[in-house]
């Protein structure tokens, strides 16, 4: 079962792959990436006159823990707004 959230989060990147981040508080490491996709968002507005440009969005769905106990996250990356949301955890 996953849980869909949207929360802004502060991410820790090497080599291009995040390997940290913080989420309400608390530290969580990484320890695998399980999968990574680039989607581009609003892609049918690049067909229209003085629609806005499309934006890549990067998705990282990790394995990560806080202390012991791992969990599945998928974190997102936006690249033009330079910014990381948490937008799901598996249960």
């Amino acid at each position: 079962m996953t849980r869909v959230f949207g929360d802004p989060v502060d991410v820790w990147v090497s080599d291009g792959r995040p390997v940290r981040f913080v989420w309400r508080g608390r530290l969580y490491t990484v320890r695998r990436v399980l999968e990574h996709w680039v989607t581009t968002r609003d892609w049918w507005r690049e067909q229209h006159p003085g629609g806005e440009a499309a934006g890549e969005r990067e998705f990282w769905r990790i394995e990560a823990t806080p202390d012991r106990e791992i969990g599945v996250y998928e974190l997102r990356y936006d690249v033009a707004a330079d910014s990381w949301l948490l937008s799901r955890v598996w249960d």
